[in-house]
């Protein structure tokens, strides 16, 4: 099944499954895939889906759509490609039925089958300030995106190996252990405390 895999600055915010003939995609809350940021516009394209393959179409937006550093009015989409809109980059994954294992898994008959994240356990993120001070969340998503839009967004993903935060948007960087956050994604060790928009939170592993 064909998704999209959306991201800033190099962090994964969100994934969308597309599983309708038609998907829309820009600024407003009524779309399929909303991206809440101003170079996007309110209607900014569709995607169509037509069997196995998938149209986009850029709505006359007011930055343009673009695949692959091309601006695009109308496109097939294949594997692989990178839709740009504004800062946002957005990868399109449509592998064909029977290619979508890792390339480098080999599966042995009667041998266990590794899960999808081998040797790590679980993990939550602990309130320890604010209103919300003793609320646990559990981090149960490959993305967990954590703070107040427009103040300070920092996003947690689930790697093989751990966990890594990364800054997605603020005014007032969230902190880690009382360091500004960046965009380049920093591995969580139990016990971390990141401060967003004033609320303290630590990293537990479970």
């Amino acid at each position: 099944m064909p998704k999209l895999i959306v991201s800033i600055d190099g962090v994964v915010v969100k994934e969308v499954q597309l599983t309708k003939d038609r998907t829309t995609l820009g600024r407003r809350p009524y779309n399929d895939v909303v991206i809440d940021n101003l170079a996007v516009s309110g209607e900014h394209a569709v995607l169509q889906m037509t069997g196995a393959d998938v149209h986009i179409e850029d709505l006359n937006s007011t930055n343009g759509t673009y695949i692959n550093g091309k601006a695009v009015k109308k496109q097939l989409l294949r594997h692989n490609d990178t839709i740009e809109v504004g800062k946002h980059k957005i990868k399109f994954l449509n592998e064909p039925s029977g290619t979508a294992f890792d390339k480098t898994m080999v599966i042995r008959p009667n041998a266990p089958q590794p899960e999808a994240h081998p040797p790590l356990g679980g993990a939550a993120i602990k309130v320890i300030s604010g209103a919300a001070a003793g609320r646990e969340v559990t981090l149960v998503k490959t993305v967990t995106t954590i703070g107040k839009p427009g103040v300070a967004v920092a996003a947690i993903t689930r790697r093989p190996h751990g966990y890594a935060v990364a800054l997605v948007e603020g005014v007032n960087r969230p902190t880690l252990n009382d360091k500004p956050l960046d965009t380049d994604p920093i591995m969580l060790k139990d016990g971390d405390i990141l401060e967003l928009a004033g609320t303290k939170m630590q990293f537990v592993m479970l």
